[in-house]
């Protein structure tokens, strides 16, 4: 696949162009603070807005509308003629289309596939549309809040990660010779993302995608609530176990979370598991 990087500076024509052309047949992610969002904007409860509009164990829109562009089916949230219902509360992922972001070497980088810009074909009225240049075109989504929630999340993945790799390394449980773990860790990185919340306890899915957080409307303070939340959680559940039975299923569940989250913010599960198992190896 091609994908032309960006700059900040680089200008387009990104303001939209309301022809609703984006909000069909596309996969968009929620991570737990996006969806407590776009759920308030919905006058719904997180769990409310989950069970109704969301799949994959709360972690995508579902696109299940009626097909409109190219026999693709429209984001549930979509409605012809006006738009965007939630388009106040609408997650990171709305807000840069038709541009993706990336974070490597620590640095964020700002993509979009081919060489064209995507939306001269599909939305060939944004040519009679002002330029901006990428910054601009962020500052104008107010994406600001939104990508540094989803820097925290990235952040979290790792954290739980690291329980998981605790639970393994740390615990007795890898010297005892067991490698069952780190076959149950690589079978969940296969998972299809319908099959992998069913690999999750309840009470930890719930904690996982719908905390219980009221009035909190910075992504900051969310996520940091969450993450006191997750590891509260793993402290008094995993704090004092010591059969190896236990070890093991407790490192399994946690990696299963971690890539549920990761999911969530668009994140390459499948990459991110095999990289855990083969350093999970390097350190028996």
């Amino acid at each position: 696949m091609i994908t032309t990087q960006l700059q900040l500076e680089d200008s387009f024509p990104l303001t939209c162009s309301r022809a609703g052309t984006c909000c069909h047949g596309k996969t968009v992610f929620l991570n737990p603070w996006e969806l407590a969002t776009i759920a308030q904007e919905k006058k719904l409860s997180a769990e409310e807005f989950s069970t109704q509009f969301c799949e994959w164990g709360g972690i995508k829109l579902k696109f299940n509308g009626e097909s409109q562009f190219k026999n693709q089916s429209a984001c549930s949230q979509y409605i012809e003629n006006f738009g965007c219902s939630v388009h106040l509360g609408r997650p990171l992922a709305c807000r840069l289309y038709p541009l993706g972001r990336k974070i490597q070497n620590q640095e964020t980088h700002y993509i979009h596939e081919g060489k064209e810009f995507p939306c001269l074909a599909d939305c060939p009225t944004v040519t009679t549309l002002p330029q901006m240049t990428v910054g601009e075109y962020l500052k104008s989504q107010s994406a600001d809040a939104f990508e540094t929630g989803q820097d925290i999340y990235l952040e979290l993945v790792q954290q739980l990660a690291d329980i998981a790799f605790e639970l393994y390394l740390d615990s007795g449980l890898a010297a005892s010779g067991n490698r069952t773990t780190l076959e149950s860790w690589k079978n969940l990185g296969v998972l299809s993302p319908e099959e992998l919340p069913k690999m999750i306890r309840e009470d930890w899915l719930t904690e996982l995608i719908l905390p219980e957080i009221k009035g909190v409307e910075n992504p900051t303070e969310f996520a940091t609530t969450h993450s006191q939340i997750l590891f509260g959680k793993a402290q008094t559940e995993f704090g004092n176990i010591t059969t190896l039975g236990e070890l093991e299923k407790a490192s399994t569940l946690m990696m299963a979370v971690t890539l549920q989250l990761a999911r969530s913010i668009g994140a390459d599960a499948v990459g991110l598991c095999e990289h855990w198992v083969e350093t999970a190896k390097k350190h028996l």
